[in-house]
Order: C-alpha cells, then structure tokens, then sequence
C-alpha cells in the first residue's frame, strides 16, 4: 500500500479507508481495466462481433491487468478466496468470457438459438485465442481470430 500511496500522491491511511487490504485493491482495480466488448447495436454483424470481441481480448492480453490476472489464476491455490473474488466481482459481472456480451446480444435480437450458449461455446472462442497464444508464443493475428470464429465459434452456435 506504501509504493500505491507514494504513486497516487496520496497518504496510506486514504487508501486503507477505502480498501481493506491491497488483494481488495487489486480486485477493484482489475475491474475498472477488465475491457467490456460493444456489439453492433442492430445485431446484424455476428461475425465482425465475435472477431471484435477476441481482438479486444488478444488487445488485452498484453496489459498489465491481464499479467495479474494470470498471476491470480495460476496461484490460485494460495490465495482461492483471491481468485474467487476476481472471477465474482470482475468475469461474472460481464458474463464470464469475452464473447458472452456478444453471444447473449444476438440471443436477444433472436439470431442464436439460446440453447446454443453453453459453457463449452461460450468459451471456444477464448480457449482457442490462448492455446494459439501458449503454442506460438505470440498473440493469434487477425487471421486466425476470424479462423477461430469462421471454423469454430460459428459452427458451434449452428451459424453461418
């Protein structure tokens, strides 16, 4: 909390009136940086949607919130009261995964079958941008994010 204060510009016992403790801090912050994906307002680019939808995802993998994020996850089990408030206050609110805004925007406007969204279709898209990421040791180009809507995402959701 002392580095925070010094870099805020503000006293310790200003952030400590605000948060508990600095896993408190990090949640709320992690919050404010997690990216929220904008669907077409006409529902009627699913497609381009999806493909915004993972670039805004590979566009975040590059972040420091995204290196926290791992850090969280992959210690999860020293810290899971952590990791479960990062998942309930920061990926619940916005529907889990970065295609889920999108998916349940085109169930609304009647273009994907509600009974589609599952968990495993929900998280196709994601799934596959970080296992091209961990393989190629690279974030996945345009290419591939629109190969993984076009032979994946789309066909899962029984599109296109």
């Amino acid at each position: 909390m002392e580095g925070i204060a010094r870099r805020a510009g503000t006293a310790k016992t200003v952030l400590y009136r605000r948060w508990a403790t600095t896993h408190e801090l990090l949640i709320d912050a992690l919050a404010q940086t997690c990216p929220v994906e904008v669907p077409s307002p006409g529902a009627n680019d699913l497609r381009g949607d999806l493909i915004a939808a993972l670039t805004l995802l590979t566009d975040w993998m590059q972040t420091a919130s995204a290196g926290a994020v791992l850090a969280i996850t992959s210690e999860r089990h020293r810290y899971p009261e952590l990791a479960e408030a990062l998942y309930r206050k920061v990926f619940d609110p916005r529907g889990g995964t970065f295609t889920t805004t999108v998916l349940q925007h085109y169930v609304a406007n009647g273009q994907v079958d509600p009974k589609r969204l599952t968990p495993i279709t929900t998280q196709i898209g994601e799934a596959l941008v970080f296992k091209l990421a961990i393989d190629l040791d690279r974030r996945p180009t345009a290419e591939e994010l629109a190969a993984i809507v076009d032979e994946a995402l789309l066909p899962a959701l029984g599109v296109g």
